[in-house]
């Protein structure tokens, strides 16, 4: 068992937004109540929040897009976007959700502990370089991959993003870059309805980016079939020196945002997918960001299962699971997306995969 870190901060609570918006304070309160009243079984290091520097966000988003946000700051109220409310703290909550995820990726890669899951607010994914989208303000995942890069000076860093909405600005902050691989898993069409099979890159990046859209309806089965056949033989493939990941919860099958039909199950087993890779690749090195999830009770369990699996509490055999899966969806997204990606990975095969 290796211990695991975790990033708390109840400043993440003070983005303010209202009471009938889906991302609210009462999501990650729940987190940190479960973690307070219930806690998971393992070592957990609890990880310090900072708030993150304008350099370290100038690392993806424009200065004239930060100052807009810092502008905020003097509201009481604001819109960045048709859908992303802010407060007059929500600033201040944007740069610790990223600065405590930057401080993750930084313990991680020097192995203090080997992995860890930031549990912040507000999202990050659908942040573009210069505007804000789907309750997201700054990149987080994208900011703590730029920092490994070029701070920390990694070469390769893997992103998975199993929220069920598309990281639109993930991708498109990366989709010219070869040094970071970018793999999603998520509802299509769905909000923002981007992301398909062809999106794979552009340019020095074509390749490196992979996206999985399905319909509704899959669920643990189908997701660790598609993490086991074609995530794990390209991540391997491609090698990375860390494993990052924007972890949503809601394509669990009780959350009111989506279609998917996921449990704590399939959350554990792409975790332990994911951890099996940074084994085998990275010496273990992992991190997490917390990214959608809209009823509080699922995420707080989901969270729960997860941190469970990367403390070595449970070991989920995604094998066994995998087999479960529904023959047809499987053959819907593997035949599509091996069509894309066949050029760019020696090693994805239309065979490869749980037998």
């Amino acid at each position: 068992m290796t211990a695991t870190g975790i990033v708390c901060d109840a400043r993440c609570l003070e983005h303010l937004t209202d009471d009938g918006h889906p991302e609210n304070a009462r999501r990650l309160a729940a987190v940190y109540d479960m973690l307070e009243k219930s806690p998971p079984a393992g070592d957990f290091v609890p990880l310090s929040a900072r708030l993150a520097s304008r350099d370290e966000l100038l690392l993806v988003h424009t200065s004239e897009y930060i100052d807009k946000v810092a502008a905020t700051a003097k509201q009481d109220y604001a819109l960045l976007g048709p859908d992303t409310q802010v407060s007059k703290s929500s600033y201040l909550a944007a740069r610790l959700a990223a600065g405590g995820f930057v401080e993750a990726v930084r313990r991680v890669v020097e192995s203090r502990p080997a992995h860890a899951f930031a549990l912040v607010r507000p999202p990050g994914h659908h942040a573009e370089k210069s505007r804000a989208l789907g309750y997201c303000i700054f990149n987080n995942a994208a900011i703590g991959a730029a920092f490994a890069r070029k701070q920390l000076g990694l070469s390769r860093v893997l992103v998975v993003d199993w929220d069920v909405h598309h990281g639109n600005g993930t991708q498109h902050i990366f989709e010219q870059d070869p040094s970071v691989l970018f793999f999603s898993i998520h509802q299509y069409p769905h909000f923002p309805k981007t992301g398909f099979f062809t999106d794979s890159g552009i340019g020095p990046g074509e390749g490196y980016t992979v996206n999985l859209p399905l319909p509704k309806g899959f669920g643990d089965s189908e997701y660790a079939a598609l993490f086991l056949q074609i995530l794990t033989p390209i991540a391997l493939e491609f090698a990375p020196d860390l494993v990052l990941v924007s972890a949503g919860f809601d394509n669990h099958g009780k959350d009111p945002l989506g279609g998917m039909t996921l449990t704590e199950r399939g959350f554990a087993a792409m975790t332990r997918c994911l951890m099996d890779i940074a084994r085998q690749c990275c010496q273990e090195r992992m991190a997490l960001v917390l990214e959608g999830g809209y009823e509080p009770k699922v995420l707080a369990a989901s969270v729960r299962a997860v941190l469970e699996e990367m403390a070595g509490q449970t070991v989920t055999d995604p094998i066994p699971l995998a087999r479960l899966a529904d023959r047809k969806k499987i053959l819907y997204a593997t035949t599509r997306c091996v069509q894309v990606q066949k050029r760019f990975w020696k090693s994805l095969t239309m065979e490869g995969g749980p037998k």
